[in-house]
């Protein structure tokens, strides 16, 4: 991730406050759905097994329109989703990758940039190749509830971050 701009922390007390993040960051998208047309939005999300990154992404598909079955990725690497009538939202899951350069083999450049949605899980085990993130959220368990940092490196992902909080 380049240098943030702007970086907080806050806590997530249970699952209900992590559908509800995941619904403000929604909201904001939607509001913003021009700006990610333009230029992408790239969101990173970073922990331990079991911090909370896949039941994030599920409840940001639902809140985006995504009413099917939402899977994770570990086995096929990236599910693709429609969202708000139309935008490509891709969902990775490097967490299975041997080494970074499998990032570039899989041709899974092409899905980055604009008017493309992703996030991004074990994005560690795809750089250096793996583009620059907008918005980096970091879970950490902390007994039941979750610790996020929340790293914004665009003008959309502060936006979405102060939007949120």
């Amino acid at each position: 991730m380049t240098d943030p701009i702007f970086t907080t922390v806050f806590t997530l007390d249970n699952e209900e406050a992590t559908v509800s993040l995941a619904n403000r960051v929604a909201a904001s998208l939607r509001t913003h759905r021009d700006v990610v047309e333009r230029q992408g939005f790239n969101i990173r999300l970073t922990g331990d097994l079991g911090a909370g990154k896949t039941a994030f992404t599920r409840a940001l598909l639902r809140a985006l329109g995504v009413s099917g079955r939402v899977r994770s990725p570990t086995f096929e690497l990236v599910e693709d989703y429609d969202v708000l009538d139309g935008l490509p939202f891709h969902h990775f899951d490097f967490y299975r990758f041997e080494s970074p350069v499998e990032f570039e083999d899989a041709g899974f450049r092409d899905l980055f940039g604009p008017g493309q949605l992703t996030v991004c899980e074990w994005s560690e085990k795809a750089h250096p190749y793996l583009p620059d993130a907008d918005l980096e959220l970091t879970l950490t368990i902390r007994g039941l509830s979750r610790d996020v940092t929340a790293r914004a490196a665009s003008a959309l992902a502060l936006t979405v971050i102060e939007e949120t909080l």
